[in-house]
């Protein structure tokens, strides 16, 4: 994405831009401020201004019907798992047999096939409204451990992915050395898998940064990095003020094979090796002990939930409200994109404790969409980006107000409306850098977004 330095106009016929200050809260629409005629004057890809009180289009203006808000942040993503749509619905099973089906799709990526799926999939995400994703990446090596030419040829497929596709991203290269405490990588793992964190790291160093691309940094769990690899990870990351990600406490088998192996839990194996932080961000972090959520909230570590995966994967359902209350900063992911939608992501985050607690209301509209918008961004290392303000990255998307789903509801209410009722198909408009990616629910980049998965897809399965 090149940004220009001309202004460029784009004239919201209403905008979310946050929240009231709590003296204010229940004022307007619980405390959500949404703002009527808002201009967003954009240059050098950034915004320059936001002017609020502009009642019609100036002269030039590109006009935005909807609710505009910053674009959406999918904070964790395994790009390939798009191909599994569906066919891993057949059937019962545990987390355990659908990561045997995941396993046999991965065996058949290469960075070619694996270019055209994800850039397909990100430009599914464009669509749903999604201007950054964290790619949380393992399939580093070819089949049996084999590196290519090019140790990063797998990384780099992404990162012309995601530029194609016209979205952020922040490749989270993630170290996987083992298949389970104590043991070596099967012979599907042997692909993920770099022999040490110091190889890792070595190896990950030489990924380059660009306009669309931050690299980051994963361990993919405490049963997948041996305990005294743990701090060679985090140090990478400390030393590039990079993100740093980890599946946490996802299963309760891993948890027990954890207690087993060091007396502990995942949360203070992690914490015990200088993994958490505020740069840190636990994926699903779903089987907690209340020590593991102080654990957690008082170092800083952020929470990025999964809703969509979690139910479909029969997970279990994570202790959201305690983490963001002990500290823990909340964001969303589409994971295995079971779909893609982060207002479904958003709204299942609140229903889900809806259904754990019997009672209404853990979150509002606005919190809830901070976490699919600032927070999500910053989790990702774009603390730049996520929000309607000066300087930020003019990166947003507008959704529509007169569809099946979000017609006949209250202007004021459009926050409230976005969240619990709209999805991907109401999105209207993406821009990113200042440019559309998304005009009219038709990616500009992309022409025929089904047939290209599609396609991406079929290959895949041979």
């Amino acid at each position: 994405m090149t940004p220009t330095e001309q202004t460029r106009t784009y004239w919201l016929e209403q905008a979310w831009l946050g929240t009231l200050p709590r003296a204010l809260d229940g004022a307007r629409a619980g405390g959500t401020l949404i703002e009527p005629g808002v201009a967003l004057d954009v240059r050098g890809g950034r915004i320059a201004a936001v002017r609020t009180g502009v009642p019609v289009p100036e002269p030039g203006a590109e006009v935005l019907r909807g609710l505009t808000v910053p674009g959406l942040a999918n904070a964790h993503s395994h790009a390939f798992h798009r191909a599994l749509r569906g066919t891993v619905q057949v059937g019962s099973g545990t987390f355990w047999t659908w990561r045997e089906v995941m396993y046999s799709t991965a065996d058949r990526l290469t960075p070619e096939t694996y270019h055209a799926l994800a850039r397909a999939v990100y430009a599914e995400m464009a669509l749903a409204g999604i201007t950054a994703v964290g790619e949380f990446h393992y399939v580093h090596h070819a089949r049996g451990g084999t590196r290519y030419a090019d140790p990063n040829a797998m990384g780099e497929a992404l990162i012309a992915a995601a530029a194609e596709a016209g979205i952020r991203i922040t490749l989270l290269d993630t170290c996987y050395l083992s298949s389970g405490f104590g043991q070596p990588p099967d012979t599907h793992q042997l692909r993920f898998s770099d022999g040490t964190a110091e190889a890792w790291a070595e190896r990950c160093s030489d990924l380059k940064e660009h306009d669309h691309a931050r690299i980051g940094a994963a361990v993919h769990s405490v049963r997948a990095v041996p305990a005294r690899e743990l701090a060679t990870v985090a140090r990478w990351a400390e030393e590039r003020r990079a993100p740093l990600h980890v599946h946490l406490s996802e299963q309760t088998a891993e948890n027990d094979a954890c207690q087993a192996a060091h007396g502990c839990t995942p949360a203070r194996l992690l914490a015990d090796h200088g993994v958490l932080g505020p740069r840190t961000t636990g994926v699903h972090n779903t089987h907690l002990t209340d020590e593991d959520i102080a654990l957690l909230g008082g170092s800083g570590t952020g929470t990025c939930m999964c809703p969509t995966t979690e139910r479909d994967l029969a997970d279990g359902i994570g202790p959201a409200i305690a983490l963001q209350r002990a500290g823990s900063p909340l964001c969303l992911g589409s994971d295995s994109h079971a779909v893609i939608d982060l207002l479904e992501e958003a709204r299942a985050m609140e229903l889900n404790e809806r259904l754990r607690t019997r009672a209404r209301g853990h979150w509002t509209a606005a919190s809830l969409l901070r976490a699919a918008t600032a927070d999500g961004h910053a989790a990702l290392g774009w603390s730049d980006a996520g929000s309607l303000t000066p300087g930020a990255h003019a990166d947003f998307t507008t959704i529509a107000l007169d569809s099946v789903r979000t017609a006949g509801t209250l202007p004021r209410l459009g926050a409230e409306t976005a969240v619990f009722a709209a999805t991907a198909a109401d999105v209207r408009h993406t821009v990113v850098a200042g440019r559309h990616i998304v005009r009219d629910g038709a990616h500009t980049l992309v022409p025929d977004v089904p047939s290209a998965l599609a396609g991406a897809v079929e290959v895949l399965r041979g």
